[in-house]
């Protein structure tokens, strides 16, 4: 009896050794392994853990990514091509949006002459403040990626690294866009800038476009890296600096204000302003109304360092200032709010004299001359508005911004 016991005590210690070890190795291996640690979170916990840019000689490092075509794609998929151009960019950055037709360009004149372009976001979507959004349609989620694939019909493959950031952690991108040029061996020979300018007119040397030609003719590449300008990488760490931003608005105050059908038809001519306006007409009662709203308000902390002003006007009954109040403030709508002085909202139609028919929602921009720019009936399409109100703002951060919402390519 005294021998079994001794003998079970001996399995159970030594099972238990077993487990530690295991357990020791284990967490051994998730220490010093680093894509599981680039994989615990989105990017760096702080600005002093940005990863450094990959040097010029060191071998491309592995990906394995979902595309916007809805495939994974992986390194080892361009073994063939000669020369292989990874480009780190982005959906809301306006200086990756003014390279989005050159990209398309350089793979085009080079697709029969065995160099592949693949194009990485490696951005965590959820580090970009509304404030940075200033010029764009969408953000750099993967569904907003395939949107902006499709809207500008993308020829190279556009894959998704913002989930983790793994792979930009890997090749240490700056900015959008960041180019890495790299032989057939996959030896990094060039990195940095695609050309010298933002503004196509402007770019005097094209380093990317050089490097592949001096890599197809063998010849050395004479400048090998330049810094990338462009937008910022969103590492992780800035997610809080995004929250913090969007917690201030928050607390700013909510009003509302009546209107009379006089100042109302002031109001929609738009004269003397410098801003173009967009109004959207609602109402508390108006299911398509509160299911928009949100979208509204995040239109409002998007552009609102543009040229841009956003007014509700509300055709509940004037005695129903409490409830649209109450509405106002659970939507955080810090814009300028309106609710209709009359208990007749066809005074409000009449007012407003843009073939209005009454119903609600109804959004309305106007020009900074009085003229309609874009208008729409019931429930809004967020995506059309947005490239509506892009489409007519004028330069005024960035030259060129306006020419290329309004370009095809």
């Amino acid at each position: 009896m005294h021998s079994s016991t001794n003998s079970s005590a001996f399995l159970r210690h030594r099972r238990n050794a077993v487990l530690l070890l295991a357990i020791f190795i284990f967490g051994f291996a998730i220490l010093f392994c680093p894509l599981a640690r680039a994989q615990d979170g989105p990017g760096p916990g702080s600005p002093n853990d940005v990863p450094p840019i990959l040097k010029i000689g060191e071998h491309a490092p592995g990906f394995h990514l979902m595309g916007v075509d809805g495939k994974y794609h992986s390194l080892q998929d361009y073994a063939s091509s000669k020369v292989l151009v990874i480009i780190f960019n982005c959906d809301h950055c306006p200086v990756a949006q003014m390279y989005e037709k050159r990209i398309k360009e350089l793979t085009a004149d080079y697709k029969n002459r065995s160099v592949q372009v693949v194009v990485i976001m490696g951005n965590d979507p959820y580090a970009e403040a509304l404030s940075e959004w200033g010029h764009t349609d969408l953000g750099d989620t993967y569904s907003e990626m395939k949107l902006r694939a499709a809207y500008r019909s993308f020829n190279f493959p556009y894959l998704f690294d913002g989930d983790t950031q793994a792979v930009a952690l890997k090749y240490g991108p700056t900015a959008t866009p960041h180019a890495f040029v790299f032989d057939q061996q996959r030896t990094l020979r060039y990195e940095g800038r695609i050309d010298s300018n933002p503004r196509e007119e402007f770019a005097t040397k094209h380093y990317v476009r050089d490097a592949i030609d001096d890599l197809l003719a063998g010849k050395p590449i004479e400048i090998m890296d330049t810094p990338a300008v462009g937008c910022s990488t969103k590492w992780g760490y800035k997610e809080k600096a995004a929250k913090t931003e969007l917690k201030e608005s928050e607390e700013k105050p909510v009003t509302v204000e009546m209107i009379t059908a006089d100042q109302l038809t002031t109001l929609s001519k738009n004269v003397g302003t410098d801003k173009l306006l967009l109004v959207n007409f609602w109402a508390t009662w108006c299911g398509p109304c509160t299911v928009e709203f949100p979208e509204l308000e995040k239109m409002v902390r998007t552009y609102a360092k543009r040229q841009l002003e956003i007014v509700t006007v509300s055709i509940n009954n004037p005695d129903e200032k409490k409830f649209v109040l109450e509405f106002l403030q659970q939507q955080h709508a810090i814009n300028r709010n309106l609710l209709f002085n009359s208990y007749d909202s066809s005074e409000a139609v009449k007012a407003l004299g843009m073939d209005w028919k009454g119903g609600v929602p109804y959004t309305v921009l106007i020009g900074m001359d009085g003229k309609v720019l874009y208008k729409t009936q019931g429930g809004m399409n967020a995506l059309d508005l947005r490239r509506a109100i892009l489409k007519n703002l004028p330069d005024d951060r960035y030259i060129g911004q306006h020419a290329y919402w309004n370009s095809t390519f």
